[in-house]
């Protein structure tokens, strides 16, 4: 996972709510402000308790106090809150108040290689946050494999993730991130959330896992 989640998502031991980067207030247009405090305070705290209790079991059947059968249900817990806590941890950072420019440097050069143009990358992304059946995420990360850029349509928060894709921007499409403001109106959230994404912050998580790691 990238440097954002490891240095605002866990501290001494445990896995830690980390603060919204910005007032609530600048998220108006794209989110509304109870719609984000009720996020981040309910729905991303819910998710971090969660990981933290799954890790206790889980030292627990080490020492011998939960009977190992109950293993790959505690697994799989912590794999849907660690990944709603990472993604979650992400997707504030990947937002502003105003609406953004367009990626600079390096990052649009391997976004116009990756998909054909930015346009093209837009459209894309667009209708994977929109086509996400339920609950889930549409995240543009780095292929582990060919070190190009991916989307992936993240169901719930763990499943059809690929081992080793290295998340740069998250859109999340639960209902909860945007019902408040946009009822069942998906796609006009997801147009909202094109326009404010935080490029600088997206460019940086870039530059951290594409350019160091070719």
């Amino acid at each position: 996972m990238n440097s954002i989640c490891l240095t605002h998502g866990y501290a001494d031991g445990h896995y830690v709510l980390p603060p919204l980067p910005y007032d609530v207030s600048e998220l108006e247009q794209l989110v509304g402000s109870e719609t984000l405090l009720l996020h981040h305070d309910k729905h991303h705290a819910a998710y971090v308790a969660g990981a933290n209790a799954a890790a206790d079991e889980l030292k627990k059947i080490n020492n011998g106090t939960l009977p190992l059968q109950c293993a790959a249900d505690i697994t799989q817990k912590l794999a849907f809150h660690l990944g709603g806590h990472l993604l979650h941890t992400l997707y504030w950072h990947n937002m502003v108040g105003s609406p953004s420019g367009l990626p600079q440097g390096e990052l649009a050069l391997v976004i116009e290689r990756s998909f054909g143009s930015f346009d093209s990358f837009c459209k894309l992304f667009s209708t994977i946050a929109e086509s996400v059946q339920g609950s889930g995420w549409a995240v543009l990360g780095v292929d582990p494999v060919s070190r190009g850029l991916m989307i992936c349509g993240i169901k719930r928060h763990q499943d059809a993730l690929v081992p080793g894709f290295f998340p740069l921007l998250a859109c999340d499409v639960w209902e909860h991130a945007y019902y408040l403001k946009w009822k069942n109106n998906r796609k006009g959230y997801v147009e909202a959330f094109m326009q404010h994404i935080n490029w600088d912050s997206v460019s940086e998580l870039f530059e951290q896992s594409y350019c160091h790691e070719c």
